[in-house]
């Protein structure tokens, strides 16, 4: 462990003063303030396991240096960011970027972090070593039935290894589609693809769901065979109750109303979880809240509102998770940045007034709600999140800790200049 207790309790001792004083200042008049930290307490946001080396674009990558060699060092830098927040307490693996030689071990590493194994991933975009089939002109959909059948076999794979793990959960995106009329014929390739997807669901164990992914475009630009809520939806209905959407931020086609969608999916009872990210023009990839925060604040208003009606755990009845690539930051210090945007989305939602919304509501009086909503946005809620962390044993500013000791130096003089983490 490159933080120890004694490090952060050196860390948190000269500012305690400060925060205690902007603590107090900011809850004098916010009621019910144990609830809300005892529920930011308990929150956990899953960090993928591979969003721990730089990511880069189609033209380029360029390293960070000190990126993770493997799944256990994946686990270190990982369990690095939850002492440093309390708050990324669950990992998610991506198969076969980073399949357990043993899982065993891995699990018992794991648990030395205080780290759960969130969703398995699969993956059947990209044709991986030694494959007998390609999946260039897609994988469940393809009018190839060996294919298929390779998708389908590799999904199974990966309910395996997550069942070895402890996961509970199995995410499914597909690059599925084309890049041209009459390419494909619509109908015959959401058949194939609702039939793959029966399969791999018939496999999945009593406790465990399916999380369907949706992305507008790309690598496909002229359709995709899961584009949007709708036909995740879709397909989610008539797989069963154990088939849910989940809502990637960034796979929409510009302006669209995600909060919309999500209210419309937690009243269906099929919103599974979430991929975290923020984007300028499409799938950018970019750090959680950095281009549009208070589109994420009015997303989390839905969350806790729905959540609420139907009588929902926050932290555990649905999936979070950030999906982010890393191109010119740390992405130690980038997932950092984002667990905090998140925080401080979800601690604004906890403080609208729901109640006075409601009556402002009923009496289509849309200046009152307005107000109501940005009352609980423009608060600085910063010093409630640090506070959940303070009493969660982790560090003021987790951040300024992380540079202060030096962690990105010293991974690189643990593991060279020139690593590579595996994935995107």
């Amino acid at each position: 462990m490159l933080i120890e207790k004694t490090m952060i309790a050196a860390h948190n001792e000269p500012l305690l003063k400060k925060h205690i004083r902007n603590y107090a200042f900011v809850t004098e008049n916010i009621l019910g303030i144990e609830e809300i930290l005892a529920k930011l307490i308990n929150f956990q946001i899953a960090i993928p396991s591979w969003a721990l080396g730089t990511g880069g674009t189609r033209f380029g990558r360029f390293g960070a240096g000190g990126e993770p060699r493997s799944l256990e060092e994946k686990i270190e830098d990982i369990g690095l960011l939850h002492q440093l927040n309390n708050a990324s307490g669950a990992i998610s693996l991506h198969i076969p970027w980073d399949i357990p030689s043993d899982a065993n071990k891995i699990k018992t590493l794991a648990a030395e972090y205080g780290l759960l194994f969130d969703a398995v991933n699969s993956n059947t975009f990209q044709d991986q070593p030694g494959q007998s089939v390609s999946y260039k002109f897609g994988s469940l959909q393809h009018v190839n039935a060996a294919v298929r059948k390779q998708a389908i076999v590799h999904n199974l794979e990966v309910i395996k290894h997550g069942i070895e793990l402890g996961s509970e959960s199995l995410t499914v995106w597909l690059a599925d589609g084309s890049c041209f009329p009459g390419q494909l014929n619509f109908r015959k390739a959401f058949e194939n693809t609702l039939a793959g997807l029966k399969e791999i669901y018939s496999a999945l164990p009593a406790n465990w769901k399916m999380f369907i992914e949706y992305k507008a475009y790309e690598p496909n630009f002229y359709s995709t065979t899961v584009g949007d809520w709708g036909q995740s939806y879709l397909y989610a209905s008539k797989l069963g109750n154990k088939a849910y959407t989940l809502v990637d931020l960034g796979h929409h086609l510009p302006n669209a109303n995600i909060q919309q969608i999500v209210a419309l999916l937690l009243n269906e009872q099929k919103l599974g979880g979430f991929h975290f990210n923020d984007s300028k023009y499409g799938d950018d990839d970019l750090t959680v809240g950095s281009i549009d925060p208070y589109q994420l604040f009015l997303i989390f208003h839905e969350l806790v509102e729905g959540m609420d009606n139907r009588k929902m755990n926050h932290a555990k009845d649905l999936g979070w998770m950030i999906d982010a690539s890393h191109n010119v930051k740390d992405p130690l210090e980038d997932l950092l940045q984002s667990v905090e945007a998140i925080m401080i989305a979800y601690t604004q939602a906890l403080l609208i007034d729901t109640n006075a919304l409601e009556e402002a509501q009923l009496n289509n009086d849309t200046v009152k709600a307005q107000e109501i909503l940005q009352e609980a946005y423009r608060t600085d809620v910063r010093p409630i999140i640090a506070e959940a962390r303070l009493r969660n044993g982790a560090a003021l500013a987790p951040l300024q800790l992380f540079r202060d000791q030096k962690i990105r130096e010293t991974l690189i003089k643990k593991r060279g200049e020139k690593t590579m983490a595996t994935g995107l």
